[in-house]
C-alpha cells in the first residue's frame, strides 16, 4: 500500500478544497519568505555600505537624514559645511582618514558625487573600463549607471541640479566619461562620481568664474563648502572625543553610522513585525484549514478506513495516511510560498531599481528558507495530529456494521 500515492489520490478528488488550503499556506509562507529575503539583502547591503565609517558630518539637521545622504544616497543632503571647518576636522589628532563628499546635481535620477580616488578604494571597487578621473569635468560612472544610461568610456552629459529628475541643466558643463567601475554590489553602482572640483567649477559659473580647468585655485576658500565628511578614527578613543568635539566647536554636525543604522532599522522593524504577524496569522488560517477538512474527511472516510484495516492496514499506518496528507498539503503550500515569496521580491527589486534607490533581488537562497519549509511541514503535521489519532483508534466492525 502506497501512503504517499493514496494521499494524493484523496487530495486531487477534493481539488478545490486542496487548492484554497494550498494557496492559504503559500500566502502565508510567501510572506515570510519575501520579508526574510528583503530585510537580510537591505542589512547586508546597508552594512557593506556604512563599514569603515566611523563617523559622518554635515551640516546641523537630523542625524539620519545626514547618514541616509551621504553613505546610502536615499535621502537630501541636510545642507553644505565650510571647507576650512573641514580641513580643521581631517588635520584632527583623533582622525586617521577623511573622504569628502561634494553633493547637488544628477544626471537622469542618478547623483553626481564629487569626492577623491579614496572613496573609490575604500570600497575596493575595480574599473571595468576605462580609468578614474583626473581634472575637472571627468566622470567615472557606476555599473548600474552604465547599465540604465548605456553610457561608455567616451560618452559626454550634462549634470542637472538637483537629486532628481527635472532640474535645470547645466548644459555648458559637460561631463565626459573617462571610466565605467566593475559591479560592486556597493551604493557606487548607482552613482557618478568626479572630483570635488569639478562640483564647484560647475557652481562656480554662477559666481563669474568660467575657466572650469582652474575653478578650483580661483575661489576664496570661503566659497568652497563640501555635503559630508565620512571620518575613519584613529583610535577608539576618538569616538568618545570627536563627535563631541565637532558638535560643540564648530556649525558642523556629527552623525553615527552605526548607532543611526539600528535606529533605522529599529524603526522598520515595527513594519516587519506587523507584516509577519499577519504572515503567522495566514498559515495559522491555513493549518485550521486543513485540520477541519481532515477532521470532516474522516468521518466520510470512515468506512474506508475500516475496510483498509480488514485488508490489513495497521492502526499506525491509517494514522501516517492522514498525517501524509496534512503534510503533503502543507509541504506543497510551503513550497509554492517560498517561490511566491522569491517572485514578489524580485518584482520588488524591480520597483527598487526604477526608483534608483538600491537593489533587492529575489534570485537568491537563504539557508533560513529550509526552517521556513520546515516550518510550514511541522504546521501541517499538527493540524493533521487530532484527526490521525482518530483514524488510529477506528473501530473496525462497529464502522463497517453502522455501514
Amino acid at each position: 500500500m502506497n501512503l504517499v500515492r493514496l494521499s494524493a489520490s484523496y487530495l486531487r478528488a477534493r481539488a478545490l478544497n486542496t487548492t484554497l488550503q494550498v494557496l492559504l499556506f503559500a500566502l502565508g509562507i510567501g510572506t515570510i519568505t519575501l520579508l526574510l529575503l528583503a530585510t537580510t539583502q537591505l542589512d547586508q547591503r546597508m552594512r557593506r555600505d556604512a563599514q569603515g565609517i566611523d563617523l559622518v558630518i554635515g551640516a546641523k539637521g537630523s542625524p539620519l537624514q545626514i547618514i541616509l545622504s551621504a553613505i546610502y544616497h536615499l535621502d537630501v543632503p541636510t545642507g553644505n559645511i565650510a571647507y576650512k571647518q573641514a580641513k580643521e576636522i581631517a588635520a584632527h589628532r583623533a582622525v586617521k582618514k577623511t573622504i569628502p563628499l561634494a553633493l547637488g546635481d544628477s544626471y537622469r535620477g542618478f547623483r553626481i558625487a564629487g569626492t577623491t580616488h579614496d572613496y573609490v578604494a575604500h570600497y575596493g571597487a575595480t574599473m571595468a573600463a576605462g580609468r578614474l578621473w583626473q581634472k575637472p569635468l571627468e566622470a567615472v560612472i557606476g555599473a548600474e549607471v552604465a547599465a540604465r544610461t548605456g553610457h561608455a568610456v567616451g560618452a559626454k552629459f550634462a549634470g542637472a541640479h538637483g537629486l532628481g529628475d527635472g532640474g535645470d541643466a547645466h548644459e555648458d558643463a559637460d561631463y565626459t566619461v573617462v571610466g565605467v567601475l566593475a559591479p560592486s554590489g556597493t551604493v557606487l553602482d548607482r552613482l557618478v562620481l568626479t572630483s570635488v572640483e569639478s562640483v564647484w567649477a560647475v557652481h562656480a559659473q554662477h559666481q563669474g568664474i568660467h575657466d572650469i580647468e582652474n575653478a578650483a585655485a580661483q575661489m576664496k576658500d570661503e566659497e568652497k563648502e563640501y555635503t559630508a565628511l565620512l571620518v575613519q578614527y584613529a583610535s577608539p578613543l576618538a569616538a568618545a572625543i570627536l563627535p563631541r568635539y565637532v558638535n560643540n566647536n564648530s556649525e558642523m554636525q556629527a552623525a553615527s553610522p552605526a548607532y543611526e543604522t539600528a535606529r533605522l532599522f529599529s524603526i522598520i522593524g515595527v513594519g516587519t513585525d506587523v507584516l509577519r504577524g499577519f504572515a503567522l496569522v495566514l498559515v495559522f488560517s491555513a493549518a485550521l484549514s486543513v485540520f477541519i477538512a481532515l477532521y470532516n474527511a474522516l468521518e466520510e472516510r470512515r468506512y474506508d478506513l475500516a475496510i483498509m484495516r480488514t485488508l490489513g492496514a495497521s492502526p499506525s499506518r491509517l494514522m501516517a495516511l492522514l498525517l501524509g496528507e496534512g503534510m503533503l498539503l502543507a509541504g506543497i503550500g510551503g513550497l509554492c510560498g517560498i517561490a511566491l515569496g522569491h517572485l514578489f521580491t524580485e518584482l520588488t527589486g524591480m520597483a527598487m531599481r526604477a526608483a534608483q534607490q538600491g537593489t533587492i533581488t529575489g534570485w537568491v537562497w537563504l539557508p533560513e528558507e529550509f526552517i521556513v519549509l520546515a516550518l510550514a511541514v511541522g504546521v501541517g503535521a499538527l493540524a493533521a495530529l487530532l484527526p490521525a489519532w482518530r483514524a488510529y483508534r477506528t473501530d473496525i466492525a462497529g464502522t463497517l456494521a453502522r455501514g
